[in-house]
């Protein structure tokens, strides 16, 4: 009778404890206070087998895609730039395309499991505002996990978040050179033909204020800059001026080779200084895509649809 008793109880037994662990190995992550210097990079990534480029890809029209996470009411949005709200055309077939890795499969972002990985650490964006844009709808979307979300502009950051219930901060810093630089002006008149206003100074070798001291305060690190590096933004009366050591570079260094040279400088610095255990990311630059004139020239952005290869316009 025992033996028929066990026979019969064991596979039941089995069967139970298998689907115990199986539930305490995925939601074990939400709940673990993991110490802040082990970050689970592996789990930021979607699995895959073998690894995929996630850069390597295509859009495809999403007409079975989800129900949005977020609306026109966010408080995260900047008025100016709530697109929702201030009803830009086409927002449903903009909201509609859906990024496709051509190895791999790309699932949707999901705001209770990131946050439950990230719990009692912090996530930093430095840069122009392409990161700005970036934050502003990964701030609302989160917030839909965590209804308490509250603003968070401590430590020198432009914008930002904190989540009560996971612990979390996520912040950006404004930093478009990414290296210090200030407005010098003209100090006399040379001639009535000069047209120089002035210039803006680079110390290329001397980071931000606005970032210069947040290395120790961030888990994550999500550095980007770029689109400022333009004629548009620095014309020929008032030009950047690089400088090293609180002297110019000598010969001056045109735009572009200026640009290297703060890259270069600025990578050395996170190398060097941001913790090992920090992980860190660089944003690319995005296209150009305004039409009839550049962002304050009176262009307008008249796309519904991603660009393809041959429409993207860099800036130089």
């Amino acid at each position: 009778m025992p033996t028929k008793l066990y026979s019969s109880i064991f596979p039941s037994i089995f069967f139970l404890s298998l689907i115990f662990l199986f539930l305490y190995s995925t939601f074990l992550p939400l709940y673990t206070n993991n110490d802040s210097s082990s970050l689970p990079t592996n789990k930021f990534l979607p699995s895959s087998s073998p690894p995929c480029n996630l850069f390597k890809g295509h859009w495809v029209l999403n007409s079975t895609k989800g129900k949005p996470f977020y609306d026109d009411t966010c408080p995260f949005h900047r008025n100016a730039w709530n697109c929702l709200k201030n009803k830009r055309d086409n927002m449903g077939i903009i909201n509609s395309w859906k990024w496709v890795p051509k190895d791999c499969k790309l699932e949707r972002v999901d705001p209770w499991r990131f946050l439950g990985l990230m719990r009692n650490r912090n996530i930093g964006f430095v840069g122009d505002s392409l990161n700005e844009n970036f934050l502003v709808s990964f701030l609302c979307i989160l917030r839909v996990a965590d209804e308490g979300a509250k603003k968070w502009k401590k430590k020198g950051a432009w914008r930002g978040a904190y989540f009560p219930k996971y612990n979390v901060t996520v912040a950006y810093h404004r930093a478009v050179l990414l290296a210090k630089y200030k407005w010098n002006p003209k100090q006399s008149v040379v001639s009535d033909e000069d047209e120089l206003k002035g210039i803006y100074r680079v110390d290329v070798d001397i980071l931000a204020d606005e970032w210069s001291s947040i290395a120790d305060f961030y888990h994550v690190l999500v550095f980007n800059t770029g689109h400022w590096w333009g004629y548009d933004k620095f014309p020929k009366e008032t030009p950047l001026v690089f400088y090293r050591h609180g002297r110019p570079i000598s010969p001056p260094l045109g735009l572009l080779d200026g640009f290297k040279v703060v890259l270069e400088d600025m990578v050395h610095h996170i190398q060097k200084e941001v913790p090992k255990n920090t992980l860190k990311f660089w944003r690319l630059q995005s296209p150009r895509h305004f039409y009839g004139g550049d962002w304050n020239q009176n262009g307008s952005c008249l796309f519904d649809r991603p660009l393809e290869e041959e429409q993207q316009q860099w800036s130089e």
